[in-house]
Order: C-alpha cells, then sequence, then structure tokens
C-alpha cells in the first residue's frame, strides 16, 4: 500500500510497520526500518549504531482528518523500542517537517550543511530508473542536489528516552534561529 501511495514509489528496508485502518481499508501506513547508509546511523549513534532507525514511510489517505499523521505517528513511535528514530524531510517535494515539528522531533539541521560546495546528481532519462542506476541505463543530466531536513527523536519510557538522548550524536537545534533551506547553504556547525 505504502509503495503505491508515497510519492517514491519504492519500498524500503521495514523493520516496523504500522497501518491505519477502518475495518479492512488501509487508511494510513508509516514505517520505521534500517537506514540505508552505515554511515548515517555512525554519525547519529557512534557507540551503538544498532540503535538507529529511520522512519522511512508515511502515508495517511488525503480523506482523514487534519492532524492524523502526527496522531498517528506518535502511536506509532510509542509502541517502538527504545531507539533513535531518524527522518528526513524531502524538500524537493515542498516537505519541511511539519509533522515532525508537531510531534517535538529535534530538528538537526539538513543534509551537507557543512559542505561548502553543493553536491549534483546524475539523473536518468527514464524516470522509472532509479538515479543508482543511471549510468548503467544511458544518458543522464547532472541536476544539483537540494537539501532534506533532518529531524530525530528518541523513544522508550523517560529513562530511556534520556539514555538515546545522551547517546545521539546529532544537534538539537532551533529551526526558528536557523531555517532550513531549499537550496544547498553552507553553515559550519
Amino acid at each position: 500500500m505504502a509503495e503505491a501511495e508515497h510519492y517514491m514509489h519504492r519500498k524500503p528496508t521495514v523493520s516496523h510497520a504500522f497501518g491505519l485502518l477502518e475495518g479492512d481499508k488501509a487508511l494510513g501506513v508509516v514505517t520505521f526500518g534500517t537506514p540505508a547508509s552505515r554511515h548515517l546511523q555512525m554519525g547519529v549513534c557512534p557507540s551503538d549504531p544498532s540503535l538507529v532507525v529511520e522512519l522511512n514511510r508515511l502515508w495517511v489517505h488525503d480523506s482523514m482528518p487534519t492532524n492524523t499523521e502526527s496522531w498517528f505517528v506518535s502511536r506509532a513511535l510509542r509502541q517502538l523500542p527504545p531507539r533513535i528514530v531518524v527522518s528526513y524531510a524531502d524538500t524537493t517535494q515542498g516537505h519541511m517537517g511539519y509533522v515532525y515539528r508537531a510531534l517535538n522531533f529535534r530538528y538537526a539541521g539538513w543534509t551537507d550543511m557543512e559542505r561548502k560546495t553543493p553536491r549534483y546528481d546524475y539523473m536518468p532519462d527514464d524516470p522509472s530508473i532509479h538515479t543508482r542506476d543511471a549510468y548503467r541505463h544511458g544518458y543522464v543530466r547532472k541536476v544539483r542536489r537540494k537539501p532534506k531536513v533532518r529531524y530525530w527523536i528518541p523513544t522508550g519510557n523517560r529513562r530511556e528516552r534520556r539514555q538515546m538522548e545522551a547517546l545521539c550524536g546529532w544537534p538539537s537545534l532551533s529551526w526558528k534561529e536557523l531555517p532550513p533551506p531549499t537550496e544547498h547553504r553552507h553553515h559550519p556547525l
């Protein structure tokens, strides 16, 4: 369901999945899984990277009332074991992470904020081909990479959340003082 409805249309690694159901009809899905990058896990929690999971898909049917996403995700987070949950808001899709802010996720800036120069992606002409396979399938075009906004939150009971916070290597910044950009911007932390 999430694969068909979510804008990425790909199946992520899933360790925990929760559904929002009305009878036998799915009205929402949220999934958590191991991030694609071990480097990311080590940056978030150097002492125990296995404690890091990613909220990698969230979809709620448009017919659902306002704030259903935050209500639904909050219930899912309570069901997880003690972990550091990370997620990204994709600025190329117009997402800035308002659901994460409503859930009191910590704002950790944006991807590549320490880089002085922007990164580029190589896009295939065929939209059905993933960017990592672009060179294998013909002509590609160079596109400037847009930043993604980073968020994180600890799970567990109060004591476990404090332990997870102490282990987290990502900062907890103010999105009001350092708002996320929609284009690459260098900012040394």
